[in-house]
């Protein structure tokens, strides 16, 4: 499985060439530096380690700094492993956008962004109690959950029941975008759909 680590930019809009109006996500894909390359014989698994990103010497330990010098680069904010990658890489090697092509499909992951503590309403989509009897005397239940559980059998809420708590941060793959444009000049890829995550997020493109 081949793949870039990236950061969204953002959304913007693409004609292809029938003329047809594609949404689009914009990522900077690259360029990733091999700074480790994982055998069998060695690690018990075969891996290439990419990192990306510039990060400053003093907020790097001084493990890492050792680490990044080893594959002859500077200090990265993101390392991200690939296993079974499809081509023999060397530790030092620069990855680009040049991996894809247009017309490829990858599988994009990244983190959806967080909702924080979120009731039943917005985090499962529940009417609410209230929401078609609010003049048959309840009081303030237009957002309550309802019920939650039986009473002395089992005398508990079973697991899975979907309740209020915390809503989004959870890691997420899109599969099958389609990359409908490649500007390798500024190490962008724009590809059709939205991915999850905020702007300025790491994102992984898969191959």
């Amino acid at each position: 499985m081949s793949g870039l680590i990236g950061k969204k930019v953002g959304m913007t809009s693409f004609f292809d060439a029938k003329g047809k109006y594609l949404p689009c996500t914009v990522i900077e894909a690259g360029p990733c530096v091999v700074t480790q390359v994982k055998t069998n014989e060695k690690d018990g698994y075969t891996a290439v380690q990419l990192s990306f990103d510039e990060k400053k010497e003093k907020n790097t330990s001084g493990a890492m700094k050792g680490h990044f010098e080893l594959a002859k680069t500077t200090p990265k904010r993101k390392v991200v492993e690939f296993r079974h990658f499809e081509e023999e890489k060397n530790l030092g090697e620069v990855l680009t956008v040049d991996l894809f092509a247009e017309g490829d499909f990858v599988d994009v992951v990244g983190t959806s962004k967080g909702k924080g503590f979120q009731g039943v309403v917005k985090r499962h989509g529940f009417a609410g109690v209230g929401h078609a009897n609010k003049s048959h005397g309840q009081h303030d239940r237009e957002r309550a959950p309802g019920s939650l559980g039986a009473s002395s059998d089992p005398s508990r809420v079973m697991p899975g029941m979907r309740m209020a708590g915390r809503m989004g941060g959870n890691r997420k793959k899109i599969q099958n975008m389609v990359i409908v444009k490649i500007m390798p000049e500024k190490n962008l890829i724009l590809v059709k759909g939205s991915v999850p995550g905020a702007k300025g997020s790491y994102v992984l493109i898969e191959k």
